[in-house]
């Protein structure tokens, strides 16, 4: 049997793969010439738009982040203003329960009291004789008129620069009762204090012995109550 030729298989071989390669070559070309020519710019132009686009996402993504988190702390801060405002309450509300006028003893063992409803009013022992009138107790730094009548006393507050008496604090003593409107009277260690209004003005009386002794707050003023006026009446003697 004879040898197959090495030498022309190889030929051969060379052949078919240099067709093959032409094929392909030729092929390739068909394909690439019935696609449209490239155009440069405008593929440029198209992905600096789209870069730009990418930008401004970037942009407002930041702007609903930003918004965000503002919108968080200010709806956390609102939380907390309400918690404070809360217990800025209760502790005002636990203030009123507490407040009241604050006893403390005067020099004749008797009780003074300060209440502080406008500018307060605190009654503190009297030395000061004040004619046919007397009374043991007096408001904090009030000062009579001078000259003192017989049967009456004005004393004005220290903050008060008029010659209106009404303005002032008026001690009266008279043999009769003085008609008071809107009357309430209170029975305290065996005599009975008559609370009302005179002529518009808060005021009070008591029967001592034989005569009445009348007070008059000064008009307007909200610093005296029955309380106040009690204590002060029941120091007050008439001679």
């Amino acid at each position: 049997m004879p040898k197959p030729d090495q030498g022309g298989g190889a030929g051969k071989r060379e052949l078919v793969d240099e067709d093959i390669k032409k094929l392909l070559e030729g092929f390739a070309d068909r394909t690439a010439d019935g696609l449209p020519p490239a155009d440069i710019d405008a593929d440029v132009a198209r992905g600096r738009r789209a870069l730009r686009r990418i930008k401004r996402r970037r942009r407002v993504t930041g702007v609903l982040c930003v918004a965000a988190v503002s919108a968080a702390v200010l709806a956390i801060g609102n939380q907390v203003k309400w918690w404070n405002n809360g217990t800025s309450e209760v502790a005002t509300g636990e203030a009123e329960k507490t407040a009241g006028p604050t006893p403390s003893p005067t020099a004749n063992g008797e009780t003074m009291s300060m209440f502080a409803t406008g500018a307060a009013v605190e009654l503190v022992a009297n030395k000061q004789t004040w004619n046919t009138i007397g009374c043991s107790l007096a408001p904090k730094n009030w000062t009579p008129e001078t000259p003192i009548a017989a049967n009456r006393v004005v004393l004005t507050p220290p903050t008060v620069r008029t010659a209106d008496t009404t303005a002032k604090l008026v001690i009266e003593a008279a043999p009769q009762a003085r008609s008071l409107m809107s009357v309430r009277v209170t029975d305290s260690g065996g005599k009975a204090y008559h609370f009302g209004t005179l002529d518009g003005r808060t005021a009070a009386q008591v029967k001592l012995a034989d005569r009445w002794l009348l007070v008059e707050v000064p008009a307007h003023s909200q610093d005296w109550n029955d309380d106040l006026l009690r204590r002060f009446l029941a120091s007050c003697t008439v001679n």
